[in-house]
């Protein structure tokens, strides 16, 4: 996931804005399964920042659960409503939080093929025979190339760990860099890693806050610029390969949105699960929480990334399951070749 705390300076003001959007009524709920119900779909209906992208009727969609709603149902059978209700928005960031379940959308990547086994990877590319440094799987694969394997942008990436397993891996010929299964995280780590393979100041990305109740009160989208690490760590200035799958998502879908536009980088697999909107929690008269995206997020091209990161163009390929019984991961192996090629 995304964390709201690795912008800095913007995520106070978007704190500030989503604690005092605009003057408007703001409307108290009373303690029951009417009031709460109602308190969750005026959450949604003020802060969700993506109502109008997905082209989502909420009136509708109040209309439709609000018939579900009776004075003498119990808080079970309240939160599975409510749960329904948002997986109307389609978002594995939107979660309702209460003291016996948790609601979360699978289908955002569970329709889709898995393309990832660490395994397979573990046991074919390398005989179990790997290094591992702040979260990172990493070695060399026998074709001379360079592997990392990042399995959670949760995961601090210490500057110091970076350099050794940058310089660990600085005679191969390329560097192929696997967030498959990557969930995301924290967006400082996606910095510290971004930094390395960047020259210059650059921009990434913007983000943008709502700054009143309806569905496109947006402010202006705010640059969000990264630094390269400083001249005497280790940076990378070879080709790089990132893989990716539907697993891909929020910090990690942001990692490779922002790795997909650098020079000499392209990705391969499937399209990343997602997830671009900065999480915002809040809570239910009955003390339930619910998070859900406020913010959106863009690319450096200023597209949005909500819906996923796209292979670059002839690099989207799916695993073979017949291959990887007999130990090949097809689409690491052609991306083993797109850099011995290169």
């Amino acid at each position: 996931m995304i964390r709201l705390r690795n912008i800095i300076v913007l995520a106070a003001g978007v704190l500030l804005t989503l604690t005092t959007t605009s003057c408007h009524e703001v409307r108290e709920f009373a303690d029951n399964p009417r009031g709460n119900f109602e308190a969750l779909w005026t959450i949604i209906d003020e802060h969700y920042c993506f109502l109008d992208q997905k082209g989502i009727d909420w009136d509708a969609v109040h209309d439709t659960y609000s018939r579900r709603i009776g004075p003498e149902m119990t808080s079970e059978e309240l939160f599975l409503v409510c749960a329904d209700m948002l997986d109307e928005l389609k978002d594995g960031h939107v979660n309702l939080s209460s003291s016996f379940n948790t609601s979360y959308y699978r289908k955002w990547w569970s329709d889709y093929p898995q393309n990832f086994s660490a395994r397979l990877i573990e046991q074919s590319y390398f005989n179990f025979n790997y290094r591992q440094s702040s979260g990172m799987l990493f070695g060399i694969l026998s074709e001379n190339i360079g592997y990392i394997q990042y399995s959670s942008f949760s995961n601090p990436i210490g500057e110091g760990n970076l350099d050794n397993v940058l310089f660990f891996l600085k005679n191969t010929q390329g560097l192929i860099i696997d967030v498959r299964d990557n969930g995301g995280g924290d967006l400082t780590n996606v910095r510290t890693l971004v930094s390395r393979f960047i020259d210059g100041p650059t921009v990434v990305g913007y983000i943008s806050h709502k700054t009143g109740p309806g569905h496109s009160d947006f402010s202006e989208p705010y640059e969000i610029k990264y630094n390269p690490a400083e001249t005497w760590r280790i940076h990378w200035g070879k080709p790089v390969i990132v893989l990716a799958n539907r697993s891909t998502f929020s910090a990690a879908n942001n990692f490779v949105s922002i790795m997909k536009l650098l020079p000499g980088v392209r990705v391969v697999g499937a399209t990343t699960g997602g997830g671009s909107g900065m999480p915002f929690s809040s809570e239910l008269p009955c003390g339930w929480s619910v998070r859900f995206s406020a913010c959106s997020m863009l690319d450096a091209e200023g597209h949005s990334t909500e819906y996923g990161v796209e292979p670059t163009e002839g690099c989207a390929i799916d695993m073979d399951p017949a291959a990887a019984l007999s130990g090949h991961d097809t689409i690491l192996d052609f991306a083993i070749t797109l850099l011995q090629n290169q």
